[in-house]
């Protein structure tokens, strides 16, 4: 997969140089290897089992899941449905659009997380804060 992911940000990198639209190419060598797939605009009754059950008829559904908010702990809208073999994967794409009680879902590879860590948080220094002497000014 790392290798597959380094010839695609080659590509990417010389299709921008160009400043010409990526190729099929292109595509096809970012999703090559990939069987996990990304789904969006569930309803939010789906739970995981129930995505596992509309997406297993394509194949081997190795993980399905739905992404939950960690704070209320309901439904965020989307999913992640994994399976054992990319050919199953292509497949299940034809879900693209579908109804999944009664929404339409979006259906598409899904994409590697960036290894580098998120940003977050806030605070820290700024320049032009209050640094705590009578008048508020600079």
């Amino acid at each position: 997969m790392a290798f597959c992911n380094k010839i695609g940000n080659l590509l990417r990198q010389s299709a921008s140089q160009t400043s010409q639209a990526p190729s099929p190419m292109l595509n096809y060598l970012r999703h090559m290897s990939s069987s996990k797939l990304f789904i969006g605009g569930l309803s939010y009754g789906v739970d995981d089992q129930s995505l596992r059950d509309a997406f297993s008829t394509y194949g081997d559904v190795t993980e399905a899941r739905v992404i939950t908010d960690r704070d209320t702990g309901r439904s965020r809208g989307f999913g992640f449905v994994s399976y054992t073999s990319e050919d199953a994967a292509t497949s299940a794409l034809a879900m693209d659009g579908q109804d999944l009680n009664g929404r339409p879902v979006r259906v598409s590879y899904a994409n590697d997380r960036p290894s580098a860590p998120r940003g977050g948080g806030g605070g820290g220094y700024n320049e032009f804060s209050n640094r705590g002497g009578g008048g508020g000014g600079w």
